[in-house]
């Protein structure tokens, strides 16, 4: 039983969600305190640091034919996926810098649309977009990589903690897991996301991955991805084992946990506000953070555990349930759940 009662305060620029949620066995009534700072666009929603406009810029974007995208619901595996991409079109160059990243690598609803255009190719386009939404050809090409929902919602949870743009230092796992369950954390519900993409698994320019998977065999991952880019990058591998190594090297949790992190940290660090090659999305946040009076982050950890099973630390057993509930309730009549088998063991549903 659930009975919801919103309240918008603009001064602030916080949606604040009251909600009484009947939890499982003890009965307890949860009232969810915090809300992290976002916005609605369109009716799609979008942290407040994030511009309107690179966001409906991004949706009418036309893709190129060679056009790459990289697709995650936020916390998926994304940059992890990314750095896999941009060392294999590379060929295994190191990264020099957050910025150059993100030139190479543009995530386009944060930068806006501009970002792709002017990316160099061979290049990938990040975006958190569903299917329905996220620019479309049928000759560009889109690697979307799913994440079983308890990991991608204790992963989502310490992202949004740690971004003080989002104004939410100082919320609970318990607001968050509400937050989650809802539907109601930016980039939108975790399941119509997922839905969308998957309903394209099996399209012949779209390659479907799991973060699990993609843990569990990354050399395999990483040929999987390189046949799927075409232009010898399968053969280049094939070729080279050198290479291969130091693909897995530099894209390996313990590698970016340092230097990508810090390559954030340095970014972050700097002001750009004075450079005439700055984002619209970039500009657009550095207002956002200005305005509000928001603190800089000083201990970014983007890339923060890159394990499967964290969820074991945080999640009750009556969350577990009820996110089952959830997620029965959502993939109804797909095989969705064969992607992680197992997942919900521990729980029975009546």
């Amino acid at each position: 039983m659930r009975e919801y009662l919103r309240h918008y305060d603009v001064n602030h620029g916080f949606l604040f969600l009251f909600a009484k949620i009947l939890t499982g066995d003890s009965g307890k009534m949860f009232q969810i305190k915090r809300m992290p700072a976002y916005h609605d666009v369109d009716g799609f929603r979008i942290p407040q640091s994030m511009s309107p406009n690179c966001l409906r810029g991004t949706i009418r974007y036309e893709p190129k034919d060679d056009d790459i995208f990289i697709v995650t619901f936020p916390k998926c595996g994304t940059t992890w996926t990314q750095h896999i991409v941009y060392n294999i079109l590379n060929k295994g160059e190191e990264i020099k810098n957050f910025k150059e990243f993100n030139i190479r690598c543009p995530f386009m609803e944060f930068l806006g649309p501009q970002s792709a255009e002017d990316m160099p190719r061979p290049g990938a386009i990040k975006t958190h977009l569903p299917f329905h939404l996220n620019p479309y050809s049928p000759k560009a090409k889109y690697i979307y990589v799913a994440r079983n929902p308890k990991d991608c919602c204790v992963s989502f949870y310490h992202h949004t903690k740690m971004l003080t743009e989002y104004q939410f230092t100082d919320g609970t796992f318990e607001d968050f897991f509400e937050i989650f369950l809802n539907g109601k954390t930016d980039f939108g519900d975790y399941f119509d996301t997922l839905l969308s993409w998957y309903k394209h698994r099996n399209d012949p320019n779209v390659l479907f991955l799991t973060y699990e998977n993609m843990k569990s065999d990354t050399r395999g991952t990483v040929f999987k991805i390189a046949e799927f880019l075409g232009a010898g990058y399968a053969s280049m591998l094939n070729s080279d084992e050198t290479l291969v190594k130091k693909i897995l090297y530099q894209t390996s949790a313990e590698y970016m946990m340092k230097n990508v992190n810090e390559q954030i940290q340095e970014f972050v660090n700097n002001e750009h506000d004075d450079q005439e090659d700055v984002p619209e999305g970039i500009k657009y946040c550095n207002e956002y953070i200005k305005k509000n009076n928001i603190k800089p982050m000083d201990d970014i950890q983007f890339v923060r555990k890159a394990v499967v099973g964290d969820w074991k630390n945080h999640f009750t057993p009556a969350q577990s349930r009820r996110l089952m509930e959830k997620f029965k309730e959502r993939t109804r009549e797909t095989d969705i759940p064969l992607l992680w088998p197992g997942l919900f063991s521990d729980v029975e549903i009546q």
